[in-house]
């Protein structure tokens, strides 16, 4: 995505069977590499930014797959289909944090070209590879070639934010990748879908020498259908993301409110910089993670209670109806 990290590279892309409907089988004839590949644009209003990354058509009817991290922290996305030169807006229908996987829907979209679906069970070392994507977010799709240099490999990546996560079971390609390549394909050489581009190097840097990575097509197709699905679990939420309104700072004593966004329910509730969380519906929050955790099971329009010590010392509790906000 076009800020660094985001438009650095945890990506993928896939084909995936939608309400019975088989999307891009292969054919006897190649593929287009650029066919069913889209370019994704977003408004990160909260934090005053934007980026740009990648993403795949799944159905005709706009379903599109891409990394988590392309959309994670959108207040707007915005797709274009290259080949059209059309823009849709698009919504978050889910996503899973730990294997990077989002799913959207692109509004009014209709009779769009599909990419075409590959098996990453069958792939071999040494095989041709070919990543698409929106380089450097450069509003234009670049091919580059490579070869498949290893299989079930695990790198560690970090996020924009300096969040660290390790990927696992990932295709090594040798094949350049970077930033804004976030959410595109890796392609056989037929043009079928093999996996979607993950990092460009095992550190997360962009090197001109450095292979590249990307997650196996049949792990996230497994994931797009249970989102498809709406199949919520520890991993997948489903849905739009529910909102309290206000960032965290680090603090010895545990969670502290770093600033609190205007006309929030945090806001709302009387919340103020300098307040520390100590719990939401009786459950301890002691870190980030944990309010990140907890507000990953619920949904916009969800009641809880958010227990917290203001900064006059006195512990108190307010009861916020959640609103809807940024992917996580």
């Amino acid at each position: 995505m076009l800020r660094i990290a985001r438009t650095a590279l945890l990506s993928f892309a896939v084909a995936l069977v939608v309400a019975g409907a088989a999307v891009g089988r292969a054919q006897t004839a190649t593929t287009p590499p650029t066919r069913g590949v889209v370019l994704i644009n977003t408004n990160l209003a909260l934090e005053n930014s934007s980026a740009a990354g990648t993403g795949i058509v799944l159905t005709k009817t706009g379903e599109v797959i891409t990394n988590n991290h392309v959309i994670r922290g959108a207040t707007t996305i915005s797709v274009v289909v290259p080949a059209t030169k059309r823009t849709y807006a698009a919504n978050v229908l889910g996503y899973d944090i730990t294997d990077d996987v989002a799913l959207l829907q692109l509004q009014g979209a209709t009779n769009l070209a599909t990419a075409t679906r590959g098996d990453s069970a069958t792939l071999k070392v040494g095989q041709t590879t070919r990543a698409v994507g929106n380089a450097n977010g450069g509003g234009k799709l670049v091919t580059t070639s490579g070869r498949l240099i290893g299989r079930n490999r695990t790198i560690s990546v970090q996020d924009d934010s300096g969040d660290v996560a390790q990927l696992k079971g990932l295709i090594e390609t040798s094949a350049r990748l970077v930033p804004g390549d976030s959410g595109g394909p890796l392609l056989d050489a037929a043009g079928r879908v093999i996996g979607i581009d993950a990092a460009g190097s095992p550190t997360f840097a962009f090197e001109s020498s450095a292979p590249g990575f990307a997650i196996p097509i049949n792990r996230a197709l497994a994931i797009a259908k249970q989102v498809d699905a709406q199949r919520s679990s520890v991993a997948v939420h489903i849905g739009a993301t529910a909102f309290i309104g206000l960032s965290v700072a680090a603090d010895p004593q545990g969670v502290a409110v770093g600033s609190v966004f205007p006309n929030s329910p945090a806001a709302n509730a009387g919340l103020e910089q300098g307040d520390l969380i100590s719990s939401l519906d009786g459950t301890p929050v002691t870190s980030f993670g944990d309010l990140r955790t907890f507000l990953f099971t619920k949904h916009p329009g969800d009641t809880v209670t958010l227990a917290y010590t203001d900064t006059t010392g006195a512990q108190t509790s307010a009861t916020i109806v959640l609103a809807t906000g940024p992917p996580q």
